[in-house]
């Protein structure tokens, strides 16, 4: 099978921590979202981070909004300062509709708009579903699947419902083969993938898009690193991804700012995979994510279920 060595020149660069690029080449106007206003729940890292640079990078200014303002405070400093277009940190929790209505009227006051809804955040981990608490199946789903109705509900009727507007959901591939270990974190992005589709029809007259992207392994993600990305790269498990790597975070960024963007004006209710083909061929390797469960169990300190 070809590698991808060729052409590594032409992926988009990447930093593995929550810092902003140093070097980035517009592959769209740089203008594309010139005076919008994004909300980006999980804001503060990984792709949620990558996600507002880009947006900023080409125009907007952002929301980025989680339950730790001191990171989220950091982060926004980063932002701002590398993109030079205004991000105010929010502390909220998805899991209660008053918390984002209070930070939705925040972003109003502020920005007077909202012209785009990037659902990110969420909670994952490997775990057997026989080891799996109900709490904390219950947890994932309130935090992915509740948090994403809840907020994309009260921004539809505090300004998207008269306004119009893009959500993009950040899903992933969990729920397509029933991936092992994942059986409250697939479940809950299988809600979220129906959720766009319904969105999308009912909303569409409002003039709200509603699309959903899929990511698959992406380095430099506290993602990856809990879910035993660097373990599988090192034995080689990324040999069955047909593009031969992992994604990276400014790849999915650009995934999100086409979707949020008027490049798609005429996509609604799509579900984007951008995952290199892992999806269709990566092993669904038990035994291997099993092992990794275990270890990753008795190097980590004793925790009560409620925190």
């Amino acid at each position: 099978m070809a590698t991808t060595e060729g052409h590594s020149e032409l992926l988009p660069e990447d930093i593995g921590t929550d810092d902003c690029l140093i070097n980035y080449k517009h592959i769209y106007s740089p203008d594309l979202l010139k005076q919008e206003v994004a909300f980006i729940t999980g804001g503060g890292s990984g792709i949620g981070f990558r996600i507002a640079e880009i947006l900023m990078r080409h125009g907007c200014d952002t929301v980025i909004a989680s339950r730790n303002l001191d990171k989220l405070k950091e982060a926004a400093q980063k932002l701002t300062t590398a993109t030079g277009r205004r991000c105010l940190p929010l502390c909220l929790d998805v899991r209660k509709p008053e918390s984002i209505s209070a930070a939705v009227d925040e972003t109003l006051k502020e920005f007077g708009r909202i012209d785009v809804l990037i659902n990110n955040a969420a909670g994952n981990f490997l775990c057997p579903a026989t080891s799996l608490s109900f709490n904390a199946f219950r947890t994932v789903l309130e935090i992915d699947t509740m948090g994403t109705f809840n907020t994309s509900k009260v921004i539809y009727e505090k300004w998207f419902k008269d306004h119009g507007g893009n959500i993009v959901n950040i899903s992933a591939t969990l729920g397509y083969r029933g991936q092992a270990l994942q059986v409250h974190a697939g479940s809950a992005k299988a809600a979220n993938d129906a959720m766009t589709k319904h969105l999308a029809v009912e909303w569409g007259p409002s003039g709200v898009r509603v699309n959903t992207i899929a990511p698959g392994p992406i380095s430099g993600t506290e993602g990856f690193r809990r879910l035993g990305g660097p373990r599988a790269e090192f034995a080689g498990a990324l040999q069955s991804i047909p593009l031969q790597r992992t994604g990276n975070k400014t790849e999915m960024a650009h995934c999100t700012l086409f979707l949020a963007s008027r490049a798609s004006s005429y996509v609604t209710g799509a579900i984007l995979v951008a995952d290199g083909g892992a999806w269709l061929t990566s092993a669904n390797d038990f035994a291997m994510l099993l092992g990794y469960w275990s270890s990753e169990k008795e190097q980590r300190p004793v925790k009560s279920e409620n925190k």
